[in-house]
């Protein structure tokens, strides 16, 4: 598998890192062979850092340190919420034009990989705001309903807690299209059925960070999911518009 290399200098790498791919090696799924980290090592000849996370179904924006000084310090921006990521995703509903979800959330913890992380951690401040960029209307009845509405939202977290958007469309009601693990099981199925659609409809689009090195702006962008394109050229979205989602 040849990855999408979005930047490279001498300090750092940026990917576009496709669906399903992990990140790196998870005692969560000891069947899978292959991870962006292991990949992007023999594509580029070198070893690499990661600096931050994207969930397996998440598409987009990875970034990478080549060194363990720059993943330090890049590893501190993160921490330091200073890092500006825009994602896009489509969700179940027309939700509002704009808003923003400042809900806590309790740390997701896995039996196997946190097995020894404390339970009693008090709910974590979580804030994420979002702009609608387009709605839908789909004469198919899913669910109660006579037809299937959903929108195409433009989504900025403000903190970086575990699956953060995914648990924040969900709490309004407005889930993900895709997500197994918080969504709508009908919905997911009717466009997996439909329109052939088997993955989270979700993306880190772009990332504005500061260059560990030089200290100027970074901006990191990679195209729409190809996936995501598709469903939503099948929708009647405009090749401008489009297009133009690219530029986010």
């Amino acid at each position: 598998m040849q990855l999408s290399i979005l930047y490279q200098d001498e300090y750092l790498v940026a990917i576009n890192k496709p669906p399903g791919l992990l990140v790196h090696r998870s005692m969560l799924d000891k069947q899978e062979i292959h991870f962006a980290i292991q990949l992007l090592r023999d594509q580029i000849g070198q070893y690499v850092f990661p600096v931050h996370r994207l969930d397996r179904p998440t598409s987009g924006v990875l970034v990478f340190a080549l060194s363990a000084d720059i993943a330090r310090k890049l590893g501190e921006q993160f921490a330091a919420q200073i890092i500006e990521k825009t994602y896009l995703a489509i969700v179940r509903g027309h939700i509002m034009d704009e808003g923003e979800i400042d809900y806590a959330l309790k740390e997701k913890l896995d039996k196997i990989a946190d097995k020894m992380t404390k339970l009693d951690k008090p709910a974590q401040q979580a804030v994420t705001g979002f702009n609608r960029l387009d709605k839908f209307e789909l004469p198919f009845a899913v669910g109660k309903y006579a037809s299937a509405r959903y929108s195409l939202v433009q989504l900025t977290p403000k903190t970086g807690r575990k699956h953060q958007l995914r648990r924040h469309l969900a709490h309004i009601n407005h889930p993900i299209v895709g997500d197994t693990a918080h969504g709508d099981g009908k919905h997911n199925t009717f466009v997996r059925q439909q329109f052939k659609f088997h993955q989270l409809a979700l993306t880190c689009k772009s990332m504005l960070l500061m260059h560990p090195v030089s200290k100027a702006p970074l901006v990191l962008r990679c195209d729409l999911d190809n996936n995501i394109f598709n469903l939503l050229e099948k929708w009647q979205v405009s090749h401008h518009q489009l297009h133009s989602l690219n530029k986010l």
